[in-house]
């Protein structure tokens, strides 16, 4: 089964601020073409290699071809601001459910993702005595790395902005889920409110 999110249908391309022409001109064929099974419709799914559309958004070709007037059509922004609205609102309106653990289970959860993201030195996590115990790490170091844990543990809602390219909303996105999740975090674990406070300004 091919794995769409290496892919880029060519509804995805206009959004990117590809026009029919330069997909045409610049793209060429499609690297996966046939019919959905899944839809009743018999149009064809074209599907683009990403890694190819990204080389090709970086040649001095591609820079001449959107700059050009009318390189993106009407129906091409009016797409991007339909599917950046619906983005911001799904971000809203998600549930975020934070993982509630007892507090001693916290820190040792967030000392091993510390360690498992290479932070050693003396005295760390990682260092003698570490072994995932929290004995010996300074107090606000602790709370720094239990809320880099619980974000992480709450990585897959970053799905939400997918469908969002360059910069068609998609910063403007990001902060936003950024401050739900930090915004969620605080709320189930009090004792965190304020360094999650401090990160989503800090990341604004």
């Amino acid at each position: 089964m091919t794995d769409r999110t290496t892919f880029v249908t060519l509804t995805g391309l206009r959004e990117r601020g590809w026009t029919d022409p330069m997909v045409h001109d610049l793209l060429g064929e499609p690297d996966i073409q046939g019919r959905d099974p899944r839809r009743w419709s018999i149009a064809p799914v074209r599907l683009y290699r990403l890694a190819r559309v990204e080389a090709v958004e970086r040649t001095p070709e591609f820079a001449r071809c959107a700059a050009a007037p009318g390189s993106r059509s009407a129906a091409a922004e009016a797409g991007a601001e339909r599917r950046r609205r619906a983005v911001l609102a799904a971000i809203r309106a998600e549930p975020i459910k934070v993982p509630r653990l007892p507090a001693a289970e916290l820190e040792r959860r967030a000392v091993r993702h510390r360690q498992l993201l290479g932070a050693r030195g003396p005295g760390g996590p990682g260092g003698p005595g570490g072994q995932g115990r929290s004995s010996g790490v300074a107090a606000g170091a602790l709370v720094r790395w239990q809320v880099t844990y619980l974000r992480h543990a709450l990585s897959r809602y970053e799905t939400l902005l997918d469908g969002l390219f360059g910069s068609t909303g998609r910063a403007e996105a990001e902060r936003l889920l950024r401050a739900r999740l930090y915004e969620a975090i605080g709320a189930a674990y009090p004792q965190l409110a304020r360094e999650c406070r401090r990160r989503a300004d800090a990341e604004r």
